[in-house]
């Protein structure tokens, strides 16, 4: 054999070896790479492809301390809501704005190496920034906190606030929950002009409450009200005064006001039609105490008639201000804050009448007379 040929195979073998040296030192330096995520981190989601295991364990061994520390180890719980549809990226933004880790980045590559990126579950949460990303990430996987959150919709009268409980979380049926609210508990003022026999009808704020699931029923009515109590500031009560209205006939003129407006910036309007109707001695004729007095449609499913017939209207209850003038016996839904000030600075209006508008708008055209308001009925499809 040449000199020449010996050469050629020599260096042929050589980078040959070399070749095999260098796989083996790369296939040993990925298997240290993936033991010392794993040993941190734990093992990567089954079915990452290699390139992408390889990826994100070097990015989360280059980011370790930013997903195993916490951002502050003191700090306290706050709550925090994934909502429906939210991206990962999104998330991840917003727990690293509000101060809860320190890399959306780095989060985010945590949960799609461990697979948790689309089991984040929608919900609400308490978080800390006492805990580590990897603990928080884990936390995002079960939606089940002790805290929840219900929902009281404006204009839902009392039952509707029962009818949602069975889905809420809480753990009180509906009829616990009506059984508390037909007692009027001791120690609220705004509750002391209340009638004899009367329930809770009006005073239980609308709003959206963080609760514990525990809570008890009692406890609950206790939150609604002590709610209710904070809107009830001086001004608003001067201004229930001066329109010769209690707290209680303005809560229940407030819950007529809510049910007939669509649009809220109608509602001092309509405010001061019945304010210039029960100064007049002309009964009110709201269609909303009447389906308040009719109670649960089952063919419509709804606790709330729509369209009333003429029958309906003489539906015999003390709540029907068709039938009866003056204020209804109470509340018949829980009004907003919109619908208080309305009845406590309504509008300087000369208006007796009003009905909704032919355009679908949901606004309404109002009328000094009778027959004004005759005038404005829109023609029969």
């Amino acid at each position: 054999m040449s000199k020449r040929r010996t050469s050629v195979v020599a260096t042929c073998a050589l980078v040959l070896i070399l070749i095999c040296l260098g796989l083996f030192a790369a296939g040993y330096g990925i298997y240290q790479l993936q033991n010392r995520v794993t040993a941190t981190f734990g093992p990567p989601a089954s079915h990452l492809e290699l390139s992408q295991r390889l990826r994100l364990s070097a990015q989360l061994l280059v980011q370790t301390e930013e997903l195993t520390r916490p951002v502050y180890p003191v700090g306290e719980q706050r709550p925090f809501q994934v909502q429906w549809g939210e991206t990962l990226a999104a998330i991840a933004g917003r727990l690293q704005a509000e101060g809860l880790i320190q890399s959306a980045n780095a989060f985010q590559a945590y949960l799609q190496y461990a697979g948790l990126d689309t089991t984040v579950q929608a919900g609400y949460y308490e978080l800390s920034p006492a805990m580590t990303p990897v603990e928080i990430a884990q936390a995002l996987q079960d939606a089940t906190p002790s805290d929840v959150a219900l929902t009281i919709l404006v204009g839902w009268r009392m039952d509707e606030i029962a009818e949602t409980l069975p889905t809420s979380g809480l753990e009180i049926s509906p009829a616990e929950f009506l059984a508390a609210a037909q007692v009027i508990p001791a120690g609220y003022a705004f509750l002391e002009q209340a009638p004899t026999g009367a329930t809770l009808e009006g005073f239980l704020f609308p709003d959206t409450y963080i609760l514990p699931r525990e809570i008890t029923s009692g406890e609950l009515v206790t939150t609604l009200l002590d709610t209710f109590g904070k809107q009830l500031t001086p001004d608003l009560q001067q201004g229930f005064a001066q329109q010769d209205l209690n707290v209680y006939e303005a809560v229940t003129l407030a819950s007529i006001v809510e049910k007939e407006s669509v649009i809220p910036e109608e509602m001092p309007l309509i405010a001061s039609v019945f304010l210039n109707r029960l100064k007049a001695g002309i009964k009110l004729e709201a269609d909303s105490t009447v389906q308040y007095a009719i109670g649960y449609n089952r063919d419509q499913n709804s606790w709330w008639t729509n369209p009333l017939s003429g029958a309906d209207l003489q539906f015999q209850s003390a709540y029907n201000t068709y039938q009866y003038p003056g204020l209804p016996p109470g509340p018949i839904a829980n009004p907003s804050l919109s619908a208080l000030r309305a009845v406590a600075f309504p509008a300087q209006a000369p208006y007796y009448y009003f009905r909704a508008a032919c355009d679908g708008s949901g606004k309404h055209v109002f009328s000094n007379t009778f027959e004004e308001h005759n005038q404005k009925a829109c023609p029969d499809n």
